[in-house]
């Protein structure tokens, strides 16, 4: 028999949140799927909601979930997004990996990887016209996104008991 406390957590977790695989960018989506990306990081859940659903998957692998304040990732995510991210080393990243990094002025920024350069990773957000000023190493590397849950909510200081990260202007 099913438990009733799985079914309402997979009800709700399959109806609240829909997962990115970090790898993926728009253009690599079938034409017929492209429209599902939105403008907007907003969906039908409140942010407790995902924000709990969110610290369940993360759980399971011991991975770590940070609020999104910004639009600097849009159409991927936004303000108000729930990440789960998993640990990861440095040799195993690829270009058009979404990574959460910590940049030179001490900020937790969830960026996508654009190329290698030297020693580490040129990072950017997708509506940034310039990288980040800093490069992604194995000192600075957090992990990569590989879920995101939309809410209908703004992320806002102290609104969930997680960790920020911003989508923010390259600096």
């Amino acid at each position: 028999m099913k438990s009733p406390a799985l079914f309402r957590f997979l009800r709700r977790f399959v109806g609240s949140a829909i997962l990115m695989v970090s790898a993926l960018s728009a253009s690599a989506l079938p034409a017929n799927l492209r429209h599902m990306i939105s403008a907007k990081s907003v969906g039908p859940v409140s942010l407790p909601v995902a924000v709990s659903d969110a610290m369940t998957l993360a759980s399971r692998k011991g991975d770590r979930v940070v609020r999104v304040e910004g639009s600097s990732m849009l159409p991927y995510f936004g303000d108000g997004a729930v990440l789960v991210v998993r640990n990861a080393a440095v040799a195993t990243l690829r270009e058009g990996m979404v990574v959460l990094y910590r940049n030179r002025f001490n900020e937790l920024i969830a960026h996508r990887i654009e190329r290698r350069s030297g020693e580490g990773w040129l990072v950017r957000g997708a509506n940034n016209t310039e990288a980040d000023s800093t490069v992604v190493t194995s000192a600075n590397l957090l992990g990569t996104v590989y879920a995101t849950f939309y809410t209908d909510a703004v992320a806002a200081a102290g609104t969930a008991a997680t960790e920020v990260a911003l989508a923010a202007p390259a600096r």
